[in-house]
């Protein structure tokens, strides 16, 4: 039997991913060898793994926690949403095909084998897999085919521990609800529970647990207070930035502040590229909401990723960010886009083959001279380079449809932006003020982001290392998990000798 646990959530956003990679840190401390891994995630915030696939965002960090690389097998099923209505299926890394919601959810039992071949290879490396459900066990009109929950946990008979997120309220009708929604068969399996996201007085929660323990039969094997250093750590979806606060950072409202604003477009991808600039002292960075304006006092505006750029475009518009823009260029304002927000940036963006939906040729925001036009291949491979500007090393990803070619004769006034790989990539304004690559995860890099913002407004040198700063937050978070979570039994649980 592969010793293996699973943990599924009374909901989305209860916190999983980040117990998960709490206690993978906490076993690998103990000297294990534990493997992430997530049968079928849905996320437009991917990584790339080094053998050229893509994944979940949350399975990346948990392999950190694990400190192993990245593989494709640990998250074999990865939908990112383009439309409300469709999605870019990957399987082990690469893609699968675009589906709309009806015809995947009646496919999907197709993927069981896949998603069981996958797990039996961590299974061959590890001492014990960590699995991660998706949404809910609960949702018991999407059961049939499921290969998320307790599909998954019945075809590899793995025990599962139910999470429960009291922060929201209701964590004790949403636990004992599960209970009671789930088949025989699938509450055999659950062997425990834990409430996430506490806060106050543990001991006033006495009385909750006793109830939880009575009413749906499941022992607890925990109360985890809430983890504030969680911002730190990447999320696995848009919906922390989506529906969370507005203005982060570490610098608000200080004179020299650099004030950064974000769009919040619909399709948004790969968001934790701001996660370096948010730790940074001195630095403000806001989400845009839909509805809202770019502020008139910002330094920075950044198109992020997307996962659908013309229809990202449009939503673009519509909010009005368009001359909201326009205004904060003419204002002296920078600009930068990245991946998809760097083809919005463009005259011209063209999908001949519809691979977005319907073929078209939409006009970009003409703020580069350059057009871009979507194929159906998609890179993916991890890079190395340099700032051309500073001459700083840089490290990153790529991930994206479409190729993009700067515009005829207009080259006199714009630059190459980055080398990588003995290849220009992006461009620049030769002014400086505009500029767009394909690179994600640029900001990791210490040395870059301390000479791209000292461009914005000269400052001391940073302290920061981001890359330290998250195995530290990994290493708390297992602390965190040792002192409120009873392992030792979650081990025994799963099998472990």
């Amino acid at each position: 039997m592969t010793v293996a646990i699973m943990f599924q959530g009374t909901g989305s956003d209860v916190g999983k991913s980040l117990l998960v990679a709490g206690i993978a840190r906490a076993l690998s401390n103990r000297g294990l060898k534990v493997r992430p891994f997530k049968p079928q995630n849905m996320s437009n915030n991917a990584a790339v793994t080094p053998c050229g696939g893509e994944i979940g965002r949350a399975q990346a960090l948990q392999a950190k926690a694990c400190r192993v690389e990245p593989t494709t097998d640990m998250n074999p099923v990865l939908l990112k949403p383009q439309t409300d209505m469709g999605s870019q299926v990957i399987v082990q890394g690469k893609i699968w095909g675009n589906t709309n919601t009806g015809n995947y959810w009646g496919r999907r039992h197709e993927l069981m084998p896949t998603v069981l071949e996958s797990f039996q290879r961590l299974a061959a490396e590890a001492d014990i897999i960590l699995v991660e459900g998706a949404g809910s066990p609960a949702e018991v009109n999407l059961r049939s085919g499921d290969i998320a929950n307790m599909g998954f946990a019945i075809a590899a008979q793995v025990p599962v521990i139910l999470i429960g997120d009291i922060d929201r309220g209701g964590v004790i009708a949403s636990i004992v609800g599960t209970s009671a929604l789930i088949q025989k068969e699938e509450k055999d399996l659950v062997k425990g529970v834990i409430i996430n996201k506490f806060r106050g007085d543990l001991s006033l929660f006495k009385t909750g647990v006793s109830i939880i323990e009575e009413k749906s039969g499941f022992s607890s094997l925990g109360v985890v207070p809430y983890f504030k250093d969680a911002r730190k750590l990447p999320d696995e979806d848009a919906v922390s930035v989506q529906s969370g606060v507005s203005i982060i950072g570490n610098g608000a409202g200080e004179k020299d502040t650099i004030r950064i604003a974000v769009p919040l477009i619909s399709r948004i991808s790969n968001f934790d590229d701001f996660d370096p600039l948010i730790a940074e002292e001195g630095v403000e960075l806001t989400f845009i909401h839909p509805g809202d304006v770019i502020p008139a006092e910002t330094d920075l505006v950044i198109l992020p990723g997307s996962k659908a750029t013309i229809g990202d475009l449009e939503f673009f518009r519509a909010q009005g960010w368009d001359i909201d823009l326009q205004a904060h260029v003419r204002r002296g304002g920078q600009v930068l886009g990245i991946c998809g927000g760097y083809q919005m940036l463009g005259s011209l963006i063209t999908d001949p083959e519809g691979i977005e939906g319907e073929a078209a040729s939409v006009p970009g925001l003409g703020l580069l001279p350059v057009t871009t036009i979507l194929t159906g291949d998609k890179k993916l491979t991890e890079v190395k380079g340099c700032d051309i500007s500073s001459g700083e090393m840089i490290t990153g990803y790529e991930m994206h449809v479409g190729v993009t070619e700067v515009d005829g004769a207009q080259t006199d006034n714009i630059l190459p932006m980055l080398s990588i790989d003995q290849r220009e990539e992006g461009v620049r304004l030769s002014t400086g003020q505009v500029s767009g690559c394909y690179l994600h995860g640029l900001f990791v890099s210490d040395s870059y982001r301390t000479a791209f913002l000292n461009r914005i407004k000269k400052r001391e040198a940073s302290t920061l290392s981001f890359e330290k700063e998250i195995d530290m937050t990994l290493d708390a978070l297992a602390q965190h998990m040792e002192e409120n979570v009873d392992i030792d039994k979650l081990l025994s649980i799963a099998g472990y000798q």
